[in-house]
């Protein structure tokens, strides 16, 4: 069955619905056992993709280029806009189309918003969305959404119904933005927005919800929001995304999920998520990690969902998802530790 994305962008969290999620998840599920190294792979032999980040990552950039390689492509990578010809002067649209030129598909992020648009429109192959600026990150959004089915599944709830947390930068983290729009497409659930002074989510996310049929509770204080919570999506403050003149305005007393607070007010079987990375700095505003040998962390197991989702994205794209298990055989290697 050719899939919908084939020769598609992925630039929004928009472009999917429940339908697509389905088939996105049900591709996840096949390549899991080639990202934990049980299968191996060359679907993808002989195709190349420009791994282009202009701003910091590492555990989403290496996460992509791991994702490739496991279908036995290869990766060539720029970091940073230093070390590109964008310091000379060179625009974003001349960047995309002429590395378009180079490679069967790019993955593409940097800081400023609209750069994505302008790289994708110049781009004459499929351009995935790893991150731009304040704005998205759908994939992040892909694999948290498939993180919730699989912590979900295990304590028998659905989103349906459930109170879901967002707490922490819902103004300037975009992987909440990218989330939320992922929420919007379930029935009727519980969503409260808990965030320190300034840093609340955009209206028009917090209004898709509610068009949505989603109960919007906002809150300020960490330990009233997280009562009787199914689930827990914490984020860091984005420091880096606020001007200098605002950061007063997102000053705010307390808003670390620690051990002591989650014993005090969460429920025994709730999912704590993360996107990583925790702001681990003295006085941060975080979830602690004297919370990491707890039950309810998913952190890992949201974070290990990386590959493979990512994995199912790129087989959708260029088109090899019914290859997948044709192509698999048994590794050579033995991997010494798994946890996927």
């Amino acid at each position: 069955m050719v899939s919908r994305f084939r020769g598609q962008d992925i630039l929004s969290s928009e472009q999917f619905d429940l339908s697509a999620l389905d088939e996105i998840f049900s591709v996840v599920d096949r390549c899991v056992p080639i990202a934990n190294g049980s299968l191996k792979t060359d679907v993808l032999s002989g195709a190349v993709l420009g791994s282009l980040f202009f701003e910091a990552s590492t555990r989403t950039r290496l996460s992509f280029d791991a994702a490739f390689m496991r279908l036995g492509g290869s990766v060539s990578a720029t970091t940073g806009v230093t070390f590109s010809s964008i310091v000379k002067g060179e625009s974003i649209k001349d960047t995309g189309r002429v590395v378009g030129g180079y490679f069967d598909i790019c993955v593409f992020r940097h800081a400023h918003e609209a750069a994505l648009e302008e790289f994708a429109n110049a781009s004459e192959v499929p351009v995935i969305n790893a991150g731009n600026g304040a704005g998205e990150h759908p994939t992040q959004a892909l694999l948290d959404i498939y993180t919730i089915h699989k912590e979900f599944g295990k304590r028998k709830k659905r989103i349906e119904g459930s109170c879901i947390v967002l707490a922490g930068d819902l103004r300037y983290g975009r992987t909440v933005h990218s989330l939320a729009k992922l929420l919007s497409l379930y029935g009727a659930a519980e969503i409260r927005l808990v965030s320190p002074r300034g840093l609340r989510l955009p209206e028009v996310i917090e209004e898709k919800l509610r068009d949505s049929g989603h109960k919007v509770s906002i809150f300020s204080s960490l330990e009233e929001g997280l009562l009787s919570s199914d689930l827990v999506y914490m984020t860091r403050v984005q420091k880096e995304r606020i001007p200098l003149a605002e950061r007063a305005d997102h000053e705010c007393e307390s808003f670390v999920l620690d051990r002591k607070l989650a014993d005090k007010v969460m429920k025994k079987d709730c999912v704590i998520m993360h996107p990583l990375p925790r702001d681990s700095s003295a006085g941060a505003h975080d979830l602690s990690d004297d919370m990491d040998d707890d039950d309810r962390i998913a952190i890992f197991r949201q974070s290990d969902a990386g590959v493979p989702v990512r994995m199912a994205l790129f087989a959708c794209v260029l088109g090899v998802e019914d290859e997948l298990e044709k192509s698999s055989v048994s590794p050579k290697w033995t991997k010494v530790r798994s946890r996927l």
